[in-house]
């Protein structure tokens, strides 16, 4: 490594720092580059690199411990501790604190002083003191980190006073040198404090709290040397009237030092354990902490304050606990939570929530301080709403007792609130208020209810699979009378009629309770899985709940419900529970458990809201016993009564009807009891979801009310008007207004009345109109709510959709899905604007693809169904060829495609019979399905006609929405439909552009599918490669002349199917006459050269050469542009005004002999020799020219390029298909072929002219090339040439003979 790459490795800084003389820097270079890379990688940001660089640095250094490297290295670390770059400067102090630990045999006094050598604080220059202070800093922590620092009292000694020394520079150090101070004499022994002591800490009270660090000196030497420190200072008592102040300013700048770090400072948990020590915590909590920091208004105080609550729990006694939590730090803690709404605002509710859960999960053995500090975060309440969230994660680190206790506490406050004994606050918002009635009692007491019922349900929500059962069971009681019951006398049977009210129940409370219910209900019944949903007696919760219920419901005497019960509905309870009865005989049945889930949970509803729940519950009974009371075998689609609808029907009915209710509970109720009735399913059911989701039998969907523009801007200038007369008269005092009062009353006598009578009709036709236009925008916010409404409705009625589907694939009701379904799919995409609209059709889309398309399932009973499904596939083709966009019709196809599998795999011998019966009353017996398709329902030549008719128009129609994908999909699933779709293709690869170019690419994939070779035979195959071959053939006569870029993107097409029918023949070993075909693009080479540095060419040109090279013919390699460009005999070789300074002149020239063969061109440019080689040109170019002859290579010679001269190929010498030759092979035949005919010996064929140009710029080949060029072509086969030569020399030498 030289000098320079040196100084590049290193940084500006380093280089400036080290002040390294020229023969160090060479002396560096016996090192290698990947140990001084150590170093670079050691400074980067990523803690990463820098680790693995300081390892492999030590692992380095430990194989050369006493080499040059460490030596270097230590320089190099400890100028790294100066660097300019902030960052790298404590990357290097590890790296030299690991070191030092590594090898203990570096002394630390010698590295101290090569540290405080290289950054003398006496003699650094002012701009760089910044750097040497820092470099000395990190260069006494990398010796601590080290861990040899405290066993080295001289190393000791000297890093104390370098600190003390450093600590005079607060301008740029601050306070590092005290703290590290702090930290290297925690960690000494007793012994040496006592030592070091009288030399860092001054007996100076004054000194001692002056600032954090000393007073954390103060407090180190106090805990570990009592005795050395009061000789040194005397007695203490820093928690005195006078000094109580100078702690306050002490606690605040340790506030405002970890301010970014968001941490509790070391200094406050001293002092706090210092006032637990000696007795004083209540002195030290009042006047430092409340009466001092708390007092500052000042945030960094606070939020010291916040944290030494949380960090003190774990260290007080219950009755400390009560002092602190119900002092004005957690009413402070209080405020900030709920001020502190603002997305940018800094939140301590998450510390804090730290604080608690580490105090909870630390002393679960002290059941009593758990429910302290859980009880007194649940007391900071604002105006009655405490600011602890109902949802808190604390509880689940609280013991059993203490959860007891706290749930017992709940349930005290909601029925007897005691605002006493909470720490209620107001913000000031709030205080400025003017309202009495937000600080009367009444509402503080329905807020915390509120609150208490939610955090209750919270509780059992987290912890009801580890609380006990009686526990649950009492909130779940608790809730459940208080929701829906009022005690009218107490019993002992009823332990929650014991608990009066202080304060009366108001119905915001209630209605409260009742949501809370049940939303415990849907925590304690998730889809009915066994383990979280059943007591340990093996019945649900919600059957314990009905059984409770109906215990209230017969104590009349002494309990009533909130909405009194008819007559009708309490026999509907009474039925509901003989129901139930007699649904325990089915208990085996899994729908007996999903009927009565749903019986439970509509009986319980029947206490929310009597009057609707009533009907449904004897519907519901009814559906029950006769789908329990019905025989497996009876019809599905017929009733006992005609005039009474199926079972089914009602239940789905029933079903719709939750749905409709903003329920999560009833959403999946309602799915698991359909997922149990869906093989019961009837097409009239079917029909009553599909009538939601159809939007032809809905509302009208855009229905929008539209406001005239005319009556906006009357509306709006009457409004300008109005707000223009009322800030005038706001801008007029008393007086002028009684002033101009008595001059209108001169002026109204003037004033004509019927010029007034106008301008009141005027002023009222205004306000109406203004009421008018109100009146719509209210009407038209109320359709768009509707709106919103029945889309919400119609996302939860697709959850019976997804179930019937997934549950039912091979029911043929699923069949009547997919018009509805691409009927919602089409309405959302066009107006798809509300996030409502999008995830009805996300979810829509999601049901139509993923669970009935792609199902793996499907119908496999279609009875009569076939003749209605075809019916249908020809409708949802001709639909998908009518959609304004591709992805609409992309799942009308898809939904053909998947009537086509389904009648692909029924087999029916019902249809055949009926295609028999239609053939022998005179159709076409061409029509009678055989092979394949006599075991299968499906039509093809029907469905051949409908997909034919579809290909077609995507082949002309200018703006189709059908794709390639979609036919690429169809033939791949259904090879035989391809079969017969396959000659449109061909038809239309010599159509207009647009038509081709689709055709060429459907058939370059198309071909190349294993599915549709397997449907051809060999014969047939290939007459259909033929076929293709012929288009393409003719597509490229006019290669080369591309106009536009649909006309190129045409011709690219074509030369691509070409290679694809190339690669096809090959695999498949065909046999194809390829004569006209290599004639055709030999004649299109001038062209295409002509057009050589146009746009896109250069894809064109790699495709023609792909192809040429397959038929044998190699593209030339284009020359140099030195070697075949002479310059003219006619041009002047001077073309400038001035002649260059030493230039040859004409005259001087030695002039180039001419080759003896050569002779000028008609433009005057010499013809190249020896075809298209240029003159000799010395050793190297006829070395270079042997190499462009053709090498013989296993008795095969190479190809030679045919040059456009090469007489047309005769047509009874076809050439063969692809195919390469075998060594074992005899080079006359291919494929069995026989061998080329040869001319006649007595005749001779005329040789044409040669052309002035060759192939891309080369001259016409030799007359034997030529020769060989005359005899049969096979591609790929160039031994052909060479065999059909060798026997035409053969014969003339034998007609010579002769």
């Amino acid at each position: 490594m030289g000098s320079r790459e040196l100084a590049e490795r290193m940084s500006p800084g380093e280089a400036t720092q080290s002040g390294a003389r020229p023969a160090d820097r060479h002396g560096l270079l016996k090192h290698s580059r990947e140990f001084l890379d150590f170093f670079w990688d050691i400074a980067k940001p990523e803690q990463e690199t820098r680790l693995a660089a300081t390892e492999k640095l030590l692992e380095y250094l430990r194989g050369r411990p006493k080499g040059s490297e460490m030596k270097y290295a230590l320089k190099r670390l400890i100028t790294g501790l100066g660097v300019a770059r902030e960052t790298a400067r404590p990357c290097y102090s590890l790296a030299l604190a690991q070191l030092l630990q590594s090898f203990e045999d570096l002394p630390l006094c010698s590295i101290l002083q090569q540290i405080q050598e290289k950054y003398d604080l006496h003699q650094v220059k002012k701009t760089m003191l910044r750097p040497a202070l820092f470099a000395n800093l990190f260069g006494v922590l990398a010796l601590f980190q080290s861990g040899r620092l405290v066993k080295d009292q001289e190393a000791l000694m000297k890093s104390v006073k370098l600190l003390q020394a450093l600590a005079q520079y607060q301008n740029h150090l601050q306070e590092q040198p005290r703290k590290a101070l702090v930290d290297i004499l925690s960690e000494v022994s007793v012994a040496t404090l006592q030592e070091i002591l009288p030399e860092v800490l001054k007996a100076d009270l004054n000194t001692i709290l002056s600032s954090p660090e000393q007073l954390e000196l103060f407090l180190l030497a106090q805990q570990k040397v009592p005795s050395k420190l009061k000789k040194l200072v005397g007695s203490v008592n820093l928690f005195s009237n006078e000094n109580v102040p100078r702690l306050v300013n002490v606690l605040k700048m340790a506030a405002s030092s970890v301010k970014k770090d968001r941490k509790l400072p070391a200094i406050a948990l001293d002092l706090l354990r210092l006032a637990l020590k000696e007795d004083k915590f209540p002195q030290f909590w009042k006047e430092v902490v409340e009466q001092g920091l708390l007092k500052m208004q000042f945030w960094p105080a606070s939020y010291l304050c916040f944290r030494l609550l949380g960090a003190a729990l774990p260290l007080l006694t219950k009755e400390q606990l009560q002092l602190v939590l119900r002092g004005d730090v957690i009413r402070h803690y209080g405020e900030h939570v709920c001020t502190a709404k603002l997305p940018k605002q800094f939140k301590f509710a998450p510390e804090m929530e730290d604080y608690v859960g580490t105090f909870l999960e630390g002393c679960q053995d002290d059941p009593e301080r758990q429910l302290a500090v859980l009880v007194a975060f649940s007391s900071v309440t604002n105006q009655g709403l405490p600011v602890a969230p109902t949802f808190w994660r604390v509880v689940r680190f609280l013991s059993p007792l203490a959860l007891q206790g706290y749930v017992a506490w709940l349930r005290d406050m909601f029925l007897q609130p005691d605002l006493d004994s909470l720490v209620d606050f107001s913000t000031n918002n709030q205080k400025k208020a003017q309202d009495a009635s937000l600080h009367v009692p009444e509402r503080a007491v329905s807020r915390l209810r509120k609150w208490i019922i939610f955090r209750l349900v919270s509780i059992v929500d987290s912890l009801h699979l580890e609380m006990e059962e009686a526990l649950t069971a009492q909130v779940a009681r608790f809730c459940l009378f208080h929701a829906f019951f009022v005690t009218k006398k107490p019993t002992s049977q009823i332990p929650e009629t014991k608990q009066p009210f202080s304060f009366p129940l108001e119905s915001q409370a209630r209605e409260a309770a009742s949501s809370a219910f049940f939303s415990l209900l849907q925590t304690l019944s998730t889809q009915l899985k066994q383990a979280p949903d059943q007591t340990r007696g093996g019945q649900p919760w919600t059957y314990h709940l009905v059984q409770f219920a109906d215990l209230l419901l017969n104590h009349s005497h002494n309990v009533t419900t909130v909405t009194p019960f008819s007559a009708q509905q309490r026999q509907a309870w009474d039925r509901m529970l003989q129901t139930l009865k007699e649904l325990e005989a089915h208990s085996s049945e899994a729908r007996a458990a999903a009927f009565q889930h749903l019986l439970l949970l509509v009986g319980i509803h029947l206490l929310k809201s009597p009057a609707e729940s009533c009907d449904l519950l004897g519907d519901i009974q009814t559906c029950i016993r006769k789908s329990l009371g019905e025989k497996p075998r009876r019809s599905r689609t017929k009733a006992i009564d005609p005039q009474e609808p199926p079972w089914v029907e009602v239940l789905v009915e029933i079903l719709l009807a939750l749905l409709a209710q903003p329920s999560h509970l009833m959403r999946q109720m309602a799915r698991s009891v359909f997922g149990h009735i869906c093989s019961h399913l009837t097409p009239r059911a079917l029909q009553l979801i599909l009538d939601v989701l159809n939007p032809e039998t809905s509302e009208d969907e855009d229905h929008v009310v539209v406001t005239d523009d005319s009556d906006e801007r009357r509306l709006k200038g009457a409004e300008d008007k109005s707000e223009d007369g009322k800030d005038n008269r706001s801008s007029e005092s008393e007086e002028e207004s009684e002033g101009e009062e008595s001059e209108e009353e001169e002026r109204d006598g003037d004033v004509d009345q019927g010029f007034r009578e106008q301008l009141m009709s005027v002023l009222q036709a205004g306000k109406a109109l203004k009421l008018r236009v109100q009146a719509r925008r209210d009407e038209k916010n109320k359709l768009q709510k509707e709106k919103a409404l029945r889309r919400d409705f119609q996302i939860r009625v697709l959850d019976l959709v997804e179930v019937l589907v997934t549950k039912q694939p091979e029911n043929a009701l699923v069949l009547e899905l997919l018009e509805p379904l691409l009927s919602i799919i089409r309405r959302s995409l066009r107006s798809s604007s509300s996030k409502q609209e999008q995830d009805l059709l996300h979810k829509t889309a999601r049901i139509f693809t993923h669970h009935l398309c792609r199902a793996r399932r499907y119908c496999h009973d279609l009875g009569e169904r076939a003749e209605a499904l075809h019916a249908q596939v020809e409708r949802l083709v001709q639909q998908a060829g009518r959609q304004p966009d591709s992805p609409t019709a992309l799942y009308h196809f898809n939904a053909s495609l998947y009537l086509l599998r389904v009648l692909k795999g029924n087999t029916a011998e019902g249809c055949v019979r009926e295609t028999r019966e239609k053939q022998k009353a005179g159709t076409d017996p061409s029509a009678m399905p055989t092979g394949p398709q006599a075991a299968s329902c499906l039509d093809l030549n029907l469905v051949t006609r409908v997909y034919s008719s579809a290909l077609s128009s995507f082949l002309t129609k200018r703006n189709s929405p059908l794709t390639v994908p979609m036919f690429l999909s169809l033939f791949s699933r259904h090879p035989l439909l391809c079969k017969s779709l396959l000659p449109i293709l061909v038809q239309h690869v010599t159509g207009p552009v647009r038509p081709r170019h689709q055709a060429c690419l459907l058939l370059q994939k198309t071909l190349s599918m294993r599915e549709v070779r397997s449907c051809f035979e060999d014969p047939e195959w290939k007459q259909l490669m033929g076929q293709v071959l012929a288009k393409v053939t003719e597509n490229l006569r006019v290669l080369g002349e591309a106009q536009t870029k649909a006309e190129h993107q045409q011709a690219l097409s074509s030369l691509e199917l070409l290679n694809v029918l190339f690669r096809t023949c090959k695999q498949e070993k065909l046999t194809l006459d390829l004569t006209v075909l290599l004639g055709v693009l030999q004649g299109q080479q001038q062209s295409l050269q002509q057009g050589a540095h146009s746009t896109g060419s250069s894809r064109l040109h790699d495709l023609y050469w792909q192809a040429m090279k397959t038929l044998g013919v190699q593209r030339p390699k284009l020359e140099k542009k030195g070697a075949k460009e002479v310059p003219s005999a006619t041009q002047s070789p001077i073309s400038k005004k001035r002649k260059k300074k030493g230039f040859l002149p004409e005259t001087k020239k030695r002039k180039k002999r001419k080759s003896e063969d050569g002779t000028l061109a008609e433009d005057g440019t010499p013809a190249a020799t020896g075809g298209s080689q240029p003159p000799s040109m010395g050793r190297k170019k006829r070395k270079r020219t042997k190499a462009k002859v053709p090498a013989q290579a296993n008795g095969t010679p190479a190809a030679k390029s045919p040059a456009p001269g090469t007489p047309t190929l005769s047509p009874s010498t076809p050439a063969k298909s692809p195919e390469l030759q075998k060594k074992n092979q005899k080079p006359s035949q291919v494929n069995g072929a026989p061998r080329s005919p040869v001319e006649p010996a007595g005749q001779k064929q005329p040789q044409k002219a040669l052309p002035k140009k060759g192939v891309l710029g080369k001259s016409p080949r030799s007359a034997l090339a030529r020769k060989k060029a005359r005899l049969s072509l096979v591609i790929r086969s160039p031994s052909l040439l060479q065999s059909g030569a060798k026997k035409k020399k053969a014969q003339l030498r034998k007609a010579g003979k002769s």
